[in-house]
């Protein structure tokens, strides 16, 4: 488990790599969704995703960040989340993110 505090930098950190800046961050009790990105810029997260380990937090936050780019999930939004989320083997190491084996 990591902190909400935890999560926020990470979400931070991420946003920097994907060149977008979030107008808020919310970690609150979500029903149905890991996330969400609003139209204004916003981004909540679910409290159960404190409790998921880091590869598939890192795959949820990319997803919402690049929302913020890309309002829909075009082939083009879904090679970036793999890109982006280190599960493209054309992952650069200087990005900031770790590649997978």
């Amino acid at each position: 488990m990591i902190s909400k505090e935890d999560l926020k930098r990470e979400v931070q950190r991420l946003a920097l790599i994907v060149g977008v800046e979030p107008k808020e961050i919310q970690i609150r009790r979500m029903k149905r969704k890991w996330a969400s990105c609003s139209s204004k810029g916003r981004l909540t997260f679910s409290e159960e995703l404190l409790f998921q380990n880091e590869e598939f937090r890192r795959e949820v936050i990319i997803h919402e960040l690049l929302h913020l780019k890309y309002p829909n999930h075009t082939k083009l939004f879904k090679a970036l989340v793999k890109i982006y989320s280190g599960k493209s083997k054309n992952l650069r190491r200087d990005n900031g993110l770790r590649d997978n084996p």
